[in-house]
């Protein structure tokens, strides 16, 4: 499975500890940046090329990392078919995986440790979409609204 990684500068370090780490677990690492410390980068610039990448690709997940979170999830959000959510728990991304088909997990820098990044991004990563008739026909709300747009 390819992961396509983002990140600004407050997201940065814990960006750089869990590409290696998931390089690790045998899985496709894509940065999509920045690929260096700027303190003066634009989250939206990183949140938008995974959200584009993920878009794209729909085989593939993306992970989104800034100071609160924030700011990445609004950004992963605007682009068609994209279901980004900031990540609390391991019950919180076990649902949203499953219930919702979650396809960027968003990490908040600032509120969580490389620990929990790992174990949350596990849980995104092992968890199946369940396409129970409800789950189906609330994510169809969800696309027939965007093909508005």
């Amino acid at each position: 499975m390819k992961i396509y990684l983002g990140a600004d500068h407050r997201g940065f370090k814990l960006k750089e500890q869990l590409q290696t780490w998931l390089g690790n677990q045998g899985f496709e690492v894509i940065d999509c940046g920045n690929t260096q410390y700027d303190p003066a980068d634009d989250f939206s610039d990183f949140a938008l090329k995974v959200a584009q990448r993920v878009q794209q690709d729909l085989s593939s997940r993306g992970v989104v990392i800034c100071g609160s979170g924030v700011g990445v999830n609004i950004m992963a959000n605007k682009v068609k078919g994209i279901r980004a959510s900031i990540a609390m728990s391991e019950d919180q991304v076990h649902h949203a995986r499953q219930r919702e088909d979650l396809n960027v997990l968003v990490i908040s820098a600032d509120y969580t440790s490389l620990v929990e990044a790992k174990t949350i991004t596990t849980v995104f990563l092992a968890t199946s979409f369940e396409p129970e008739e409800r789950f189906v026909r609330r994510l169809k709300k969800i696309t027939d609204y965007e093909a508005l747009s």
